[in-house]
């Protein structure tokens, strides 16, 4: 079998990236798919003989919570998506690695498809998979963060108070994990450093400690953590980051590290153009892949620490649109300034959509600032029918001389 050196980190890759397509779960193609739809397509998986498909657990208002087991290894891996309802980008792409472990057919060449075969069987081979997708059914259902107890789950590792936390501990227990995956999205305006480059992924190994010590537990997590960047950064080049490792006693990340599972957290962010998050569940596909074969092979080993420790920390560094050097008349008064707006999403309940709306967040100077968009607005003058302000919604006109140069409509450029 191949050695999983950095240049075949980055080959592999490639050939997950170009091969997505195939694997593609075409039954889910919107961040808010709902729990049934997860269910049927969990139903499917039960047709076929590598999977052992039982019920771990019921939610607090009665929906099942699945673990699905594959392969015959010896190496345990234990993946898990959805501890907050509202983060499902990487329950995507595990319906996607379901498609791939289910092995079917690339129509790539013979060679590409020998190396996804070759990395199946050994996937399979040398592991065993435990896999939890929407460990949160109620919260995916209602599209927030909690549980139906209005508890956030990943801060009940020692209280126990929710059934799904409840579970969480039992299995890892029981199950004793060699390696732990635990899988979530982060506000889409991280920035990779104080950068104006989108996080739109951030990895961490979770500090199992106050002091933040490296044991050999959390120091695996961070060699399969380079090889995960090194597999996604031809995609997103400078926008991988690493969240604070700040210990948090109550969560599961960091005592599930503590109890002695190598534990690797992933975080899905923001990229421009993909309010569906379909280009980042792709980027989870590759990554957690290469991570998987990294396991399987213990080349994780080859691996040293300092290109994880050279990851930029997330930072908020980042607005949807900056308008910058625009004339501002507020009463009497006129001054030029910079203007920060954001867009926000309100789910619509019951429904697979979110309605949109804009805010204006900070006029001034957003010098240290960037804008996923910006206006370099020097001359422009705001033309609006109600004066604005902060918290107001950005939908105006930017003029030169009494020409009309932009209209920001919600605050999008039209």
């Amino acid at each position: 079998m191949i050695s999983l050196s950095t240049t075949y980190a980055q080959g592999l890759g490639e050939i997950l990236y170009d091969s997505h397509e195939i694997y593609y779960e075409k039954t889910i193609t919107k961040r808010r798919f709902g729990y049934q739809t997860l269910v049927n397509r969990i139903e499917g998986l039960k047709k076929n003989n590598l999977f052992e498909v039982s019920i771990a657990t019921k939610s607090t208002e009665g929906r099942n919570i699945y673990l699905i087991k594959c392969g015959t290894g010896k190496t345990k891996v234990m993946l898990w998506s959805q501890m907050h309802g509202d983060e499902p980008t990487a329950t995507m792409a595990l319906a996607d690695i379901f498609n791939f472990l289910e092995n079917k057919k690339d129509s790539s060449t013979r060679k590409i498809n020998l190396i996804l075969d070759n990395l199946r069987e050994e996937l399979l081979k040398k592991c065993t998979f435990y896999f939890v997708p929407m460990l949160n059914p109620d919260g995916a259902e209602a599209w927030t963060r909690y549980t139906n107890l209005g508890i956030d789950m990943n801060r009940d590792a020692l209280a126990l108070q929710t059934p799904e936390g409840q579970l969480l501990k039992q299995l890892v227990f029981d199950l004793k994990p060699d390696f732990g995956f635990n899988l979530h999205d982060k506000n889409r305006r991280y920035s990779a450093g104080q950068s104006g480059n989108l996080a739109t992924m951030s990895f961490l190994a979770t500090a199992y400690n106050e002091a933040e010590d490296v044991n050999p537990t959390r120091k695996r997590a961070m060699q399969i953590i380079v090889g995960m960047n090194q597999a996604v950064q031809l995609y997103i080049p400078n926008a991988v980051g690493r969240w604070v490792s700040d210990f948090e006693p109550r969560a599961f990340g960091d005592n599930i590290q503590k109890w002695g599972t190598t534990l690797i957290l992933i975080e899905s962010g923001g990229y421009k153009n993909d309010p569906e998050k379909q280009y980042i569940r792709k980027l989870n596909f590759v990554s957690l892949l290469t991570g998987l074969q990294m396991i399987a092979n213990k080349s994780y080993k080859k691996q040293g620490v300092k290109e994880y420790e050279q990851l930029p920390i997330n930072s908020k560094a980042i607005y949807d649109l900056i308008i910058r050097n625009v004339t501002i008349k507020k009463g009497e008064s006129i001054f030029k300034a910079d203007l920060a707006i954001n867009r926000n999403e309100r789910p619509v309940k019951g429904k697979d959509y979110f309605t949109n709306s804009s805010e204006i967040e900070e006029i001034g100077d957003m010098s240290v600032f960037f804008g996923t968009d910006e206006i370099e607005a020097m001359g422009m003058e705001i033309i609006a029918e109600k004066e604005i302000g902060l918290g107001s919604k950005a939908d105006f006109q930017l003029v030169k001389e009494g020409k009309l140069i932009y209209t920001i409509k919600n605050g999008r450029i039209e």
